[in-house]
């Protein structure tokens, strides 16, 4: 990587943890050069605009979370240990890791309206990322027999992520892991009495 790239990454990188933990609106162009070291014009000299940059810190936050959620259930063996291992990932998110600020969509989805309409744009394709991988695992539980075919997998994904999320609303709010722990010990508990199927 040549040292352009390599400056315009770091940029990216101190930007995406900056910009999801004050706000995308709300973090000056000044707060990035004060957190990346670097003056103004060397910033623009690698992005149009706050909005570009804000685009591509946003975009890294999300990869960052898909290779978190990846590398969670690689070795998972059923759709039950997966979506379980999914909720550990979340509770990582609460406690700023792997990325400072929390769920990068929760934040961006408070933020994204008229203001910003190309983050909203960017929020949309990444729930829908998050929204298939988990409706993916729930219907390739119900085709292996490892959860109940009764089970709606549209309206169980929506709610197992409307759960979750809310509850990480009210951890970052709050300043509490109470709410995350008691959504993640809820939907575990769901998972195990409700959806997994019992064995003959």
């Amino acid at each position: 990587m040549r040292k352009g790239a390599r400056t315009k990454q770091m940029i990216i990188e101190k930007a995406s943890g900056l910009l999801n933990t004050q706000g995308y609106l709300a973090t000056s162009i000044t707060d990035i050069m004060k957190n990346t070291g670097m003056e103004k014009g060397g910033i623009y000299n690698h992005f149009k605009s706050k909005q570009e940059l804000s685009l591509d810190a946003f975009s890294f936050s999300i990869e960052t979370m898909a290779t978190t959620f990846e590398e969670a259930i690689r070795n998972k063996n059923t759709s039950i240990e997966k979506l379980n291992a999914l909720l550990e990932v979340f509770l990582l998110l609460a406690e700023g890791k792997p990325i400072p600020g929390g769920c990068p969509i929760l934040n961006a989805a408070i933020e994204a309206d008229d203001a910003h309409p190309a983050l909203r744009d960017e929020t949309i394709k990444a729930m829908n990322g998050l929204y298939s991988l988990i409706l993916g695992i729930i219907r390739n539980g119900i085709r292996n027999g490892e959860i109940i075919s009764t089970i709606d997998s549209e309206t169980f994904t929506t709610i197992f992520i409307s759960t979750i999320e809310g509850s990480l609303m009210m951890t970052k709010l709050y300043n509490d892991t109470t709410y995350i722990n008691r959504s993640i010990g809820f939907l575990k508990d769901y998972l195990s009495k409700f959806v997994t199927r019992e064995s003959n």
